[in-house]
């Protein structure tokens, strides 16, 4: 791979999420502190994200996949991207805000796809060149919360007061103009001619929902959607969790959970091969219950170590659970199933799990503050641990991991 084309496909990655972490970390903090939003209205804004991943393969694989290049189309949709969120930068209530950014997450959604296709399609050798293009996205994602806290200090809470953290969507915006007009010098991606009878349910993965007839597909299943709502709970909550006990630099530090996401996947194939599926998922759900404990015990001062160990705790959380779960779809599909199977899993989800994830944080979140409850954040992580806890039950008795054997 020459220079050219690794810092080409390297600075597009480094863009496309550091425009996400430029302000989806501090979302939640923004809307309690800016726009007043309730748990309800903060769990309707969340979960555009859900929406807008169910509405991506669609766009991407019905409409993208087959009419435009590649390297175009990244860039009109990041232009667009620009002006949806300095709409967003201007909104002034979160009814205002919801259409902004549910356009905005069918945009960026679908950008992410084409971000990948257009890597895959260039690279000489992609399963091996591939991660170290993708790992500049995480540093995006790191930098971004690094600015945020450490150069322009918009999450301390005197900057907080003031509204600074609106300037966020401004740092978004530049980036995703930046990313949109550097998307017209990328390589050329025509469309590929696939094959004329993959219609919208083979995209979504409808096709493979047979695959569930298999018992133990389905209890992963299953479980990959359920845990996907304590995985709601932290990025509705974390920020403003953080950010209310007074812990310094919040955003800053929770971007040491991509950090560790970057770590662990280096260890995936020495746990892997060493306890196989049941047991390397069983760890990644147990992670979310300490995770969790953590959160609901810490405090910003001389139990602030919980605090950060709970961010850390992402990489196993994330890379173990969901990482290896694509592993076993990709082991159960088959060839026939492959790509179906893994859009149905996706979709299953970030868009069902979470989207059900948020809104059962946002009515908890109501709950609880109706009823004037003690030790608020305390209730509210609980809350989650005891939902994941819940699942490694479920998996641990339900998944017979009979395919390993």
């Amino acid at each position: 791979m020459n220079f050219s084309l690794r810092f080409q496909l390297s600075f597009m990655m480094f863009l496309e999420y550091f425009i996400k972490g430029a302000w989806f970390v501090t979302l939640g903090t923004y809307l309690t502190s800016n726009l007043k939003a309730t748990g309800l209205e903060t769990a309707n804004i969340f979960s555009t994200h859900s929406l807008g991943a169910v509405v991506a393969p669609f766009f991407v694989g019905l409409i993208a996949d087959k009419y435009f290049r590649a390297e175009r189309l990244l860039g009109i949709l990041h232009l667009s991207g620009a002006f949806l969120l300095f709409l967003m930068y201007q909104a002034n209530n979160a009814h205002e805000f919801y259409p902004y950014i549910l356009a905005y997450f069918i945009v960026y959604m679908s950008s992410l796809a084409i971000s990948n296709a257009i890597s895959f399609r260039h690279l000489p050798m992609p399963r091996e060149q591939f991660p170290a293009i993708r790992v500049w996205g995480t540093i995006g994602w790191i930098i971004a919360g690094v600015a945020i806290s450490y150069i322009f200090h918009w999450d301390k809470s005197e900057a907080i007061a003031s509204g600074a953290l609106k300037n966020t969507f401004l740092l978004g915006c530049c980036s995703s103009l930046l990313l949109g007009i550097f998307s017209f010098t990328l390589p050329s991606t025509p469309p590929i001619k696939t094959e004329k009878n993959k219609g919208w349910s083979s995209l979504i993965g409808l096709d493979a929902l047979q695959l569930l007839k298999q018992k133990d597909f389905l209890i992963f299943f299953v479980s990959a959607i359920l845990i996907c709502i304590p995985l709601a709970f932290y990025y509705q909550n974390a920020n403003p969790f953080l950010t209310a006990i007074g812990l310094p630099n919040p955003t800053a530090k929770m971007a040491l959970g991509q950090f560790s996401e970057a770590i662990c996947l280096l260890f995936i194939p020495f746990f892997f091969s060493r306890l196989g599926y049941k047991k390397t998922i069983l760890i990644g759900i147990s992670a979310w219950i300490i995770r969790y404990l953590l959160f609901a015990y810490g405090n910003a001062d001389d139990l602030s170590f919980m605090l950060l160990t709970a961010i850390l705790l992402h990489g196993v959380c994330y890379d173990f659970l969901f990482v290896v779960g694509q592993i076993y779809t990709d082991t159960i599909a088959g060839e026939r199933f492959k790509s179906s199977a893994q859009g149905l899993v996706t979709i299953a989800m970030y868009g069902v799990g979470m989207l059900i994830g948020f809104w059962v944080a946002g009515f908890i979140a109501e709950y609880l503050k109706a009823q004037q409850v003690i030790n608020f954040w305390k209730q509210l992580w609980i809350s989650p641990a005891i939902i994941a806890a819940l699942v490694f039950v479920l998996f641990l008795f339900f998944f017979k991991d009979q395919r390993n054997k």
